[in-house]
């Protein structure tokens, strides 16, 4: 086949792309073209005769996957604006995000772990009603140990493949001690429902790959090349896949940057892409330098603070742009003065310089910080936008629904079940419904069992038999319209038998407020009909496996706010992946960045990696950058002094004598006051 043009590329990009075959690792630094090498690489490969089904590339969001497809078909000729309509898709490679890529060998190959093919996967509402229930049974107060401490210490082993056998050897404190009692019972529980949560997809694909020979080789033989991009942010389980599915070909290109890794609380691990030379002595490294992005003035202070950090690759961005404005770092009095001008200065952008509100961003470290700024963005009347508000699957007619689907498609999935067992009302009340329970736990069976079998429910009132046929009813009609018509049709008949508009204007008497409930289970619908244009089988199992998955990200959320003209208000977490010309980085003092945890803790690693999160909100500022912090800040109702930033040091190149600069205030940078 002929080649492939690599015109537009600089040498490294060319060289990246050109690598056709063996361990290859890109080392892209922020704003340096990683998507565009990833997707020409793929391009490349199926021009030189790769078949586009033998590539595998994953990623972390739905975002990301899709428009590296888009991006590759552009790229041959194959983009959905361009097909004929009937014509039928040519190829694609497989591009998707770690989870979906294990749902889909998890699908194929549960039963060997005991699952059913059709297993649920548990999002953090149902986890935790699950948590509680494990709770009870351990007669733990709330005091003791809640759900959510329990599910994050839980969550946080199986990000390190810690299983429950292993649990009470790694557990020091009280809680961790509860948490391991209740890990067992947690992961049983899960298994007799038929329910995985979120990280079991990671951790049971791992032992599937790792503990089950012919199922590695069967998954490994499928693919020629496999990509892995943000690879800084791989954990454990996702290291020991990738290794799995490559052994044998070889043919293993990863793309990240270990400046960029900012996720080890939820078990990224950066020695990843530190010792990837270590774990294919043979593997070629490019290293992307040309910064697209920012200035070279914002580069420079970028460049300075990272270098501070010991254990990473040596790389400097280098920039394609002009020098441009020096960054400030402005300091204030407290808190509130910090807010206000920031604000004014938002506010003279808008109407004076003509910046769009939504080309502008406040970067800040906790959640906690921007109730200041939500106010007085308020008082002078600046559109914003938050990112971390309510998604649209935590709203409580989308969950329930969520819940009446997840049930028919796994029926002993207990926790949905008893969400919708009597909603709308049906004859099931509390008390007969806890006794279901009690029976299900004596008889050691799922309370779908207990349902089933009219031995078990002979002695219940009329109503509440009444209501236990109408459910049976429900799951066979709603099950057999989604296998014989559509999973459309099945919504329809799911809505009709149940009644539930009307349980909708019965709670809520507002019509504003019923419209927007209603409206929500009509886009609640609209998704369900987007997903089953897009697949050629369309099934329940994979519907649900979608929207337990896109919850979980923000991709989605970034794009909805993206659309709105306003100023953007999220943490520096938030902002990966994202850029502005006007970036304001707030509450830049010891405490904050470096977050308080990392600077109790003393280890070298927890500053390193605050380190790099403060590297990752510099680079997110194309043309202006502003540093603020507050010389004083309440705590408990009275004025505290604070600490600026360590990174302030670093970047003005005081470091050395931070100590002495600390009690003068940070000055070098064009301080301003």
């Amino acid at each position: 086949m002929n080649g492939f043009s690599v015109e537009g590329l600089n040498p490294p990009q060319a060289e990246a792309v050109k690598t056709l075959s063996g361990p290859l690792l890109v080392l892209a630094g922020a704003g340096t073209g990683k998507t565009r090498v990833v997707t020409f690489r793929i391009a490349n490969l199926i021009k030189h005769g790769i078949a586009p089904e033998r590539i595998l590339a994953v990623t972390f969001t739905n975002k990301a996957a899709g428009e590296m497809q888009e991006r590759v078909g552009e790229l041959l000729g194959h983009s959905n604006k361009r097909r004929r309509k009937g014509e039928p898709a040519p190829p694609k490679p497989t591009i998707s995000t770690f989870h979906s890529q294990c749902v889909r060998m998890l699908r194929e190959h549960a039963n060997v772990l005991g699952f059913p093919k059709k297993f649920s996967i548990y999002d953090r509402s149902d986890q935790e009603s699950l948590a509680r229930a494990i709770l009870r049974e351990l007669r733990l107060p709330n005091t003791a140990l809640k759900p959510s401490d329990m599910l994050s210490i839980i969550g946080s082993w199986k990000n390190e493949s810690i299983t429950p056998d292993q649990a009470v050897g790694h557990a020091s404190t009280d809680k961790e001690h509860f948490a391991a009692a209740g890990y067992r019972r947690y992961q049983n529980a899960l298994r007799a429902r038929g329910a995985m949560d979120f990280d079991d997809l990671l951790l049971h694909t791992e032992v599937l790959l790792t503990e089950h020979e012919e199922v590695r080789v069967a998954e490994a033989a499928k693919y020629d090349h496999v990509l892995v991009d943000e690879y800084q942010d791989t954990n454990g389980s996702q290291y020991r896949i990738t290794q799995a599915l490559t052994k044998e070909h070889r043919n293993f290109c990863v793309v990240g940057d270990d400046d960029q890794s900012i996720y080890a609380w939820r078990g990224a691990d950066v020695t990843h892409i530190l010792s990837f030379s270590k774990d294919w002595p043979d593997a070629k490294i490019v290293w992307l330098e040309d910064n697209y992005r920012s200035t070279g003035a914002i580069l420079e202070m970028a460049n300075r603070l990272i270098a501070f950090n010991t254990e990473r690759h040596d790389k400097i961005l280098k920039p394609d742009r002009p020098t441009g404005k020096r960054p400030r770092i402005v300091q204030h009095k407290d808190e509130t003065t910090e807010a206000e001008t920031v604000v004014r200065e938002i506010r003279h952008l808008i109407d004076n310089e003509h910046i769009q509100p939504r080309d502008i961003a406040i970067l800040f470290r906790t959640n906690e910080q921007p109730r200041l700024f939500e106010t007085e963005l308020r008082k002078a009347d600046v559109p914003y936008v938050m990112l971390g508000s309510q998604s649209f699957f935590d709203r409580r007619e989308v969950r329930d629904l969520i819940a009446y689907l997840k049930w028919i498609n796994q029926p002993d999935d207990e926790i949905s079940l008893l969400r919708v067992i009597n909603t709308p009302a049906r004859g099931l009340s509390n008390k007969t419904t806890k006794l279901l329970i009690e029976r299900a736990v004596q008889r050691g069976v799922p309370v779908w069992q207990v349902m089933q079998n009219n031995a078990a429910i002979e002695d219940l009132p009329p109503a509440a038999k009444r209501g236990i046929e109408q459910l049976r009813q429900l799951c066979a009609d709603v099950q057999l319209r989604a296998e014989s018509d559509s999973l459309v049709d099945a919504m329809e008949t799911l809505m009709q038998r149940t009644g539930y508009a009307d349980e909708i204007a019965r709670l809520y008497e507002q019509p504003d407020e019923r419209e927007a409930r209603m409206a929500s289970i009509g886009e609640f619908t609209n998704a369900i009909a987007a997903y089953q244009d897009k697949q050629e089988k369309p099934e329940l199992s994979g519907f649900l496996s979608d929207i337990a998955l896109a919850g979980r990200e923000m991709g989605s959320e970034k794009d909805k706010l993206a659309m709105k003209n306003a100023v953007w208000l999220l943490t520096m977490h938030a902002a990966k992946g994202l850029e502005f010309p006007v970036v304001y980085m707030v509450g830049m003092e010891d405490g904050f960045l470096p977050h308080s945890r990392s600077v109790k803790s003393g280890r070298e690693e927890d500053i390193a990696e605050e380190r790099r999160l403060c590297y990752v909100g510099i680079t997110r500022a194309q043309e202006t950058l502003t540093m603020s912090l507050a010389l004083t800040r309440r705590k408990w109702g009275k004025p505290r002094p604070t600490q600026p930033s360590r990174f302030l040091y670093e970047i003005t190149g005081k470091a050395d004598n931070s100590n002495k600069y600390r009690k003068q205030g940070v000055r070098g940078a064009r301080v301003q006051r």
